[in-house]
């Protein structure tokens, strides 16, 4: 919109012009997009299949420049349509707001002027002797802001003192009406032109360069564009997320959303929806990739070590999402929040029918340890699964603040990750699209206690058939009963040379350390645990009294006699370093724990 918005200009506004222009834009953006998946899958793809030269190289460079380009025009065009969106809908309310108060005018018989001034008749009334008078009509201008004094009582420097001054001029009722439709007005027509303005420094930033060239700088350029449309109509798009609701209600919302609107929230608001559990996977992906290189720009300018670690995990996460993996990997959550989230899936989970996911414990963040090594665990159980059934995917889960030193030794992150992993995996059943699909819960060394602790909530862990406990301090419980999948579906992976699955009770520690000496904490177990079967966190999963199922693993590297340190507790998931282990956990994920090898309890 151009020129000064007037009230007429307001109350003739067609909001479905604005909304028909942003079709057009989606269109293009829509065309840019499929010209896109073209080039990289059809033309370029090819190329790299079929041929291996310089010349070939070079088409290749000029190719992925289209593709960034067509990519560029995506955004920017899907910006333009949402900024488009935005304008409609949030002039409708100062539309509505004046044409009420334009129908009160009417109805009451008022003049509504060009300048907004509203005009009333004279009126009958009584003055305060009870004599009938005359109250002659006048204009009143309305203000968008409170009156200093009630309308209508000041008119041409005349003041109502008392009766039988000369002054006195009895009080028109229309005046108060009409000053309050005069105000109406006024205040209807400001707030349009705030957003009209708003919208139009917005809507202007949204172009580029002739001969585009889509460099580091014009993606930069893209985000502040992103950001900015976010800023002005985002506020619609955030209140609309039913982040109160249940998985299943927000897969219910997003389902109901029309294509262009879904479309909205990938490109404007990716991380309102990234980590939503109950919105499919493929979305979340998508959502995570585009806001991706924002939040590593976020970090980047922040500054610092702890910045710089969680920048340095994103880096190879991107540098791998680029690249093809095996099974597909998917980016389920990312955030900067605490020690760092993020939550990668190989292999879709909503078409999969086995799904796995694991949750990693004592010093786990987002890191470079996690991006190179943790991420793998999950990816070596998604082939090992996919060996014994093809629909298999496994995921990593770093959605809490795993314990980093001492604090391993307090159940409270555990306590805080449960609910958080248990709406995790409701969202998983939301969104699986199998009739019965075999869903497995994983928790590796503190891990396993947030699995046990999310296990113990009321309900259990939302669609989960077996549980998986590796290299367990405890779970806080007594029996495996108590994880609510029956003994027979609780699985435990203990190697004898792993020191963590033999951590000590908190009273055989002290009563260790009174003993005196390396061997302390072992005496104090003989005499404090009778049965010699608790652990720090209550039962030794791997004990006969608990009752899980133990499955084989290799006793691993002794801790000091080999040297080995903590090697034992870091191989379960490994097949080059315990394949018997990897195997295990890989048939029981595919839905084959029937064939999984086993070991005596303790």
């Amino acid at each position: 919109m151009t020129g000064t918005l007037t009230w007429r200009m307001l109350r003739d506004l067609k909001s479905s012009e604005f909304t028909e222009a942003g079709d057009t834009w989606h269109a293009v953006s829509n065309r840019s997009d499929a010209d896109r998946v073209r080039v990289d899958r059809a033309m370029s793809a090819k190329l790299r299949e079929t041929q291996e030269s310089e010349s070939a190289e070079a088409a290749l460079g000029r190719l992925q420049r289209l593709s960034r380009n067509f990519q560029y025009l995506h955004t920017e065009c899907g910006l333009v349509r949402t900024a488009l969106n935005g304008l409609a809908a949030d002039l409708a309310e100062p539309q509505n707001r004046l044409k009420q108060a334009l129908a009160d005018a009417a109805a009451l018989n008022f003049t509504v002027h060009d300048d907004g001034s509203v005009s009333y008749p004279a009126a009958e009334v009584q003055d305060l002797t009870g004599a009938k008078k005359q109250a002659p009509g006048s204009s009143v201008q309305g203000s968008s802001r409170l009156p200093l004094e009630p309308p209508g009582l000041g008119t041409g420097g005349r003041s109502p003192l008392y009766p039988g001054y000369q002054g006195f001029q009895p009080l028109n009722p229309n005046a108060a009406k009409a000053q309050d439709v005069a105000d109406r007005i006024a205040r209807a027509v400001r707030s349009a032109q705030e957003i009209d303005a708003r919208y139009a420094k917005t809507l202007g930033g949204l172009k580029a360069e002739k001969g585009l060239d889509v460099t580091e700088a014009t993606l930069k350029d893209v985000r502040r564009d992103t950001a900015d449309v976010r800023s002005t109509a985002g506020a619609r798009l955030g209140a609309a997320v039913p982040e109160d609701k249940s998985p299943a209600e927000r897969k219910q919302w997003w389902d109901g959303l029309t294509d262009e609107q879904r479309q909205e929230y990938l490109e404007v608001a990716p991380d309102l929806i990234g980590d939503l559990d109950g919105i499919p996977a493929t979305v979340r992906d998508e959502a995570n990739r585009t806001y991706l290189p924002v939040l590593m720009d976020e970090l980047s300018r922040r500054g610092g070590d702890d910045a710089g670690t969680k920048l340095d995990a994103l880096k190879v996460i991107q540098e791998k999402l680029g690249r093809p993996s095996d099974p597909p990997m998917f980016l389920l959550g990312i955030g900067d929040e605490g020690n760092g989230r993020a939550i990668v899936s190989y292999g879709n989970p909503d078409t999969s029918k086995n799904v796995s996911a694991y949750v990693p414990g004592l010093g786990t963040k987002l890191d470079a340890d996690f991006a190179e090594d943790t991420m793998k665990r999950a990816q070596d159980t998604a082939r090992g699964a996919r060996r014994f059934d093809p629909s298999s995917a496994s995921i990593v889960w770093l959605g809490y603040d795993a314990p980093q030193n001492v604090d391993v030794m307090s159940k409270g992150d555990a306590q805080r990750g449960a609910p958080a992993y248990n709406q995790f995996m409701a969202g998983l059943s939301a969104t699986n699209e199998n009739a019965d699909p075999h869903v497995t819960a994983i928790g590796h060394s503190y891990g396993s206690l947030t699995v046990g602790t999310a296990a113990k909530q009321s309900g259990g862990i939302p669609g989960v058939d077996d549980v998986i406990l590796l290299g367990s301090p405890g779970v806080d419980a007594q029996k495996a009963t108590e994880l609510g999948v029956g003994k027979d579906h609780v699985f435990v992976g203990a190697a004898d040379n792993d020191p963590v699955t033999h951590l000590p009770t908190k009273g055989e520690t002290a009563l260790g350390w009174l003993t005196g000496g390396p061997l302390g904490p072992v005496v104090g177990r003989d005499l404090f645990d009778i049965g010699n079967d608790d652990v720090y966190f209550g039962k030794d999963p791997a004990s006969e009294a608990f009752g899980a199922r133990r499955f084989k693993v290799d006793d691993g590297p002794r801790m000091i006699m080999d040297g080995g340190g903590f090697d034992a507790h870091s191989q379960y998931f490994t097949p080059e370093l315990d394949a018997e282990s990897a195997n295990n956990i890989s048939r029981i994920v595919a839905g084959r724990s029937g064939q999984i090898t086993t070991e005596e309890h303790r």
